[in-house]
């Protein structure tokens, strides 16, 4: 699970040696607008601990408890799409109050269905949001960082993704225990996957709060003519030693000048619908992210092993250690992608990958005892997840992104990081609608598939993937 956002114009040589007077604050705003992240991980991934409740409950088949979870990423597909153009519109932070309303409100809905079809419709809903956040979040946060921190300031949005992720599995389990294991055991009134569902609502209530407490971008105010009001959020953000007039002068300037990518300039010249050679390896990227099946990690890890003998408590405290894991590996990129290259790390990743998915594809392999995978199996099915998970959140996970906000020349950026967006999505939708039932046809099957795909991503970054590491934005081309 990640998110874009357009790159900012360099700015200048003062811009560039901007220090804010308070850098605790600048974290507070970056933070605050951070939890946009999130509430996008959270939203994400606590689908996993209903899954079998939602399918026991309305006595629905895999093909249709698929679409239900998977739906959820039409809403994220408009929200992405949408996001931009009405910040543009009504400020950052409007949209993010307006992500937080829809959270709040599909919390609520999805903890109180009164039929299956109701269910998908507040997935949807929570999936629109899920789009703003992806897409707002990472632009505020570039928009207000000084150039001296962007970089920092900006993985806080990954970060904050996959720390979702692993609360979200951690609320699970503590659901689940309270309800003595039964994911529709009672609590209050409710069925326990219920409240998993429900629960959302307090972080989604302080992404709004916390939304009151930012200020708007000053790129945002300059475009709409409140130019005393961004000079006091740039004096807040980059210290008041900098020149103000000059710096307005300056983002007011690279907003006139910007060209507008549209998808006619994703066009091959005098070509009808041929795409340059640089977006289909956008595309590609995306694509093989998702592929390799890691949202199944995220979505279903807690039926997957419920599949394969292990009891529900457990299945969901792997599913929170897989998250741990997530948030290790994201970390470990963090602080390598600029050290040691994002070609490496990717090709790393896929090995890695590769090796993993086929042990768990050899694992899955094994007839049941009792329900229940031999020992053997059982052991390395875990570790060979840990692992696959390890290998993706230190590569793919954070590289993709890397990748696709630099690699791109100036003047296609936009749409090509739309383009590339959108693919991934749609990719993430293909997983994640066919995984339950490519599982009932074969498992092990399945991940061999996954290995498949890891594999040929080897290939695809020797051959078409450039190093974008230590190169300006101008000199992609």
């Amino acid at each position: 699970m990640t998110s874009t956002a357009q790159a900012p114009t360099p700015p200048s040589s003062e811009g560039r040696s901007a220090h804010p007077d308070h850098i605790g604050h600048v974290i507070f705003i970056t933070a605050s607008a951070a939890m946009g992240g999130f509430l996008f991980g959270y939203d994400s991934s606590v689908i996993n601990g209903a899954v079998e409740a939602i399918r026991e409950r309305y006595d629905i088949g895999s093909a249709g408890l698929a679409q239900v979870i998977a739906i959820a990423l039409i809403g994220c597909a408009i929200g992405a799409a949408t996001a931009g153009r009405i910040a543009d519109r009504i400020g950052r932070i409007r949209c993010m109050q307006i992500a937080a309303v829809l959270f709040s409100i599909s919390a609520v809905g999805s903890a109180l269905p009164f039929a299956l079809w109701d269910l998908a419709f507040w997935r949807i809903v929570g999936g629109f949001a899920i789009g703003m956040a992806s897409v707002i979040g990472p632009a505020y946060i570039a928009e207000v960082a000084p150039a001296a921190y962007r970089g920092r300031l900006g993985s806080f949005q990954q970060a904050a993704i996959v720390i979702g992720i692993a609360i979200s599995q951690l609320v699970n389990y503590g659901i689940l225990q309270l309800a003595d294991g039964d994911q529709r055991g009672e609590i209050g009134g409710l069925e326990a996957w219920q409240w998993m569902l429900g629960v959302m609502v307090v972080p989604a209530l302080l992404y709004g709060l916390l939304s009151f407490a930012i200020p708007e971008s000053p790129r945002f105010l300059i475009s709409v003519g409140r130019t005393d009001k961004a000079k006091e959020v740039l004096a807040e953000v980059e210290g008041r030693g900098v020149d103000l007039d000059r710096r307005v002068a300056e983002i007011d300037q690279a907003m006139r000048s910007e060209h507008k990518s549209t998808f006619k300039d994703l066009l091959v010249a005098g070509g009808r619908f041929k795409l340059l050679p640089i977006v289909w390896v956008g595309i590609g990227l995306s694509v093989f992210q998702q592929l390799v099946g890691i949202n199944v990690a995220f979505y279903y890890s807690a039926t997957l092993w419920q599949s394969v003998g292990i009891d529900p408590s457990s299945s969901f405290l792997y599913s929170f250690t897989t998250s741990i894991i997530n948030i290790i590996g994201t970390v470990i990129a963090m602080v390598l992608v600029d050290r040691v290259g994002r070609k490496p790390l990717a090709l790393v990743g896929s090995v890695g990958m590769a090796i993993a998915l086929a042990f768990e594809a050899w694992a899955f392999s094994a007839d049941l005892v009792d329900g229940k995978l031999p020992t053997t199996q059982g052991v390395v099915a875990l570790v060979a997840a840990h692992v696959f998970v390890l290998f993706f959140a230190l590569s793919w996970g954070v590289v993709v992104w890397v990748f696709l906000g630099e690699m791109f020349p100036n003047r296609i950026r936009a749409a090509a990081l739309g383009v590339a967006a959108s693919a991934q999505w749609i990719a993430n939708w293909a997983i994640t609608a066919s995984f339950p039932s490519l599982a009932d046809w074969n498992l092990s099957g399945t991940y061999v598939i996954y290995t498949v795909f890891a594999v040929l991503s080897i290939p695809f970054v020797l051959r078409y993937v450039k190093e974008t590491k230590g190169k300006a934005l101008e000199e992609m081309g």
